[in-house]
């Protein structure tokens, strides 16, 4: 993973230096709260329903073990013991006193951390896929091309004021799991036909009020031009992106209004002037940080292990979770294991600060000292050893983190709702823990098979309901919280935007629901179906007529 030069140090603590006086400044009545908002939406404070949130920055979800120690440290210190991952591969906490952020951020960055540009409108961490550089399936390691945007991107003077958010995700795999498709600018890494690399680049995703697929504006951009490329697209929105609104600010509705057609002459256009410039990437620059995503010291392993076999044929949890947490490795003899942050009770996306020093320990054990933050709101050991399975399975089931729901029904993704967010307009955690209550068999979970089912509290879609296969999202009714929920959603290469199945539901009547659309799935499905599938094949109806007619 990247580390930090000298440079990166010194910028950090002259951050903190600034953000400590401000925040003084603004206890001491010396800044007025519509000053001070700007200054710590910089530096990832919101004030949220109950305390503030301070949401850190994970860039693309890649962490050191030495790093979730210390989030642990500050989640036992500074909060109330826990944290919540998001979507955005970045870690929330939830609780801290606002006094004592700047001591936080202080503390960050003794682990090469910050919470810098994780809100505000300017450009936010670039995500991708959790398997990057270890995935034998993956046409090129993302992980480097991140950290060069990234770099770019941080503090960059002339996009620190956008119209608003603005999201990036790179993909380097077939399979879709950052869901670039719904990202203001979304990166598909590509090989022409002379084995040269380049992305395809869409533009106008997002979710929140108005969801959009993005769309293609380039088939194959050359690697060298990837910055200038991305200078053009800013520009043009920054200078044509609506002020006046902030809901109909974001690229997306520009993109709209203005038609990827026209649009994509608007950015080809700047893109003359910058084309060849000081932003173009060279083989030296790629070079330098690619040097920093190296392979650990693998050792010449193969994947015969009698161990790991022997417990297959003998403990059928442990076989459970093989068959749903480990993937394979590029290199034989290792495999890549995700913990499903989803047990049943437990808050999706939460860990608590024992179970974070643990899963640090864990990673010195088992994985290199390095894990990853997913998009799903789960953590990944990149590379265990096929014989060292058996082992660190026996220990995440001491603390409640061998769960094997990856991908299943109850692998729910969730903001955290009305419990802590300003914004909801009803809670997400009671939801997800009564719909995983209700399918808390893994039997049953596997008979119904890949699935994704996403919740938000309100309509900032922080938790994707709209291209959740099953989506779930929470409306206020004359100040009673209910639940609209919608079908076909998708984040992968084949991306939609669910469609809403009818009326809302009250919160006791979501269970049902799910169970309802469930069971349609299970006798309508053909041989090998996933629920995607049989909904593209059989439409919105079915399902509609048996949910409402049980509902009535």
């Amino acid at each position: 993973m990247y580390r930090y030069d000298n440079y990166d140090r010194q910028m950090l603590q002259d951050r903190i230096a600034q953000f400590r006086d401000q925040t003084r400044r603004f206890l001491c009545g010396e800044l007025e709260s519509t000053q001070f908002l700007p200054l710590r939406l910089q530096n990832g404070l919101y004030i949220q329903r109950l305390a503030p949130m301070l949401r850190v920055a994970i860039p693309y979800g890649c962490l050191s073990s030495r790093q979730l120690r210390k989030l642990a440290h500050i989640a036992r210190h500074y909060d109330k013991g826990y944290a919540h991952f998001s979507t955005r591969q970045n870690i929330q906490f939830n609780w801290p006193q606002l006094a004592e952020v700047p001591d936080i951020l202080a503390e960050l960055a003794e682990v090469e951390m910050h919470a810098i540009q994780t809100s505000g409108n300017c450009i936010r961490n670039t995500t991708t896929d959790q398997f990057a550089g270890v995935s034998p399936v993956e046409i090129e390691d993302s992980r480097p091309w991140c950290e060069i945007i990234r770099q770019w991107s941080t503090f960059h003077p002339e996009f620190a004021h956008l119209p608003r958010k603005f999201k990036i995700a790179v993909c380097g795999t077939e399979h879709d799991q950052a869901a670039t498709q719904v990202h203001d600018i979304g990166l598909y890494i590509h090989k022409n036909d002379q084995g040269e690399t380049g992305f395809q680049v869409l533009v106008g995703g997002g979710l929140g009020r108005t969801p959009v697929i993005g769309q293609v504006i380039r088939d194959f951009l050359p690697w060298q031009h990837l910055l200038t490329y991305l200078d053009a697209i800013l520009r043009i929105y920054n200078q044509e992106g609506r002020r006046d609104n902030k809901y109909k600010a974001r690229i997306k509705i520009l993109v709209k209004e203005t038609g990827i057609a026209v649009f994509r002459d608007k950015v080809e256009a700047e893109w003359l002037f910058s084309k060849d410039g000081p932003a173009t990437l060279t083989r030296e620059e790629v070079d330098r940080c690619k040097k920093f995503f190296t392979d650990p010291a693998y050792e010449n392993l193969d994947d015969q292990d009698a161990a790991a076999a022997n417990q297959l044929d003998t403990d059928v949890l442990f076989a459970n979770w093989m068959e749903r947490n480990v993937k394979t490795h590029k290199r034989a003899g290792y495999r890549i294991v995700t913990l499903c942050l989803k047990a049943t009770g437990s808050a999706p996306g939460d860990l608590s600060a024992e179970q974070m020093d643990f899963v640090a320990d864990l990673s010195d054990r088992f994985s290199f000292n390095e894990l990853r933050v997913t998009h799903e709101q789960n953590l990944v050991l990149t590379d265990v050893r096929l014989k060292d399975l058996p082992e660190l399975f026996r220990a995440l089931k001491s603390e409640s983190l061998a769960t094997p729901y990856t991908g299943l029904l109850n692998d729910i993704i969730s903001c955290p709702g009305g419990d802590y967010c300003s914004l909801a307009n009803a809670k997400s955690i009671p939801i997800a823990e009564a719909i995983q209550r209700r399918f808390d068999d893994f039997d049953r979970l596997k008979n119904i098979g890949d699935i994704t089912l996403n919740i938000s509290g309100c309509m900032n879609a922080c938790g994707h309901h709209h291209v959740g296969n099953i989506g779930i999202l929470g409306v206020d009714k004359k100040g009673e919280e209910f639940y609209q929920v919608a079908l076909g959603g998708s984040s992968d290469r084949d991306a939609a935007i669910g469609k809403i199945l009818g009326p809302s539901f009250a919160q006791d009547e979501i269970p049902d629901v799910i169970e309802t659309i469930i069971n349609v799935y299970l006798n309508q499905r053909e041989p090998g179906e996933k629920f995607l599938t049989t909904y593209n094949r059989i439409g919105i109806d079915p399902f509609k007529e048996r949910v409402y007619a049980k509902a009535d």
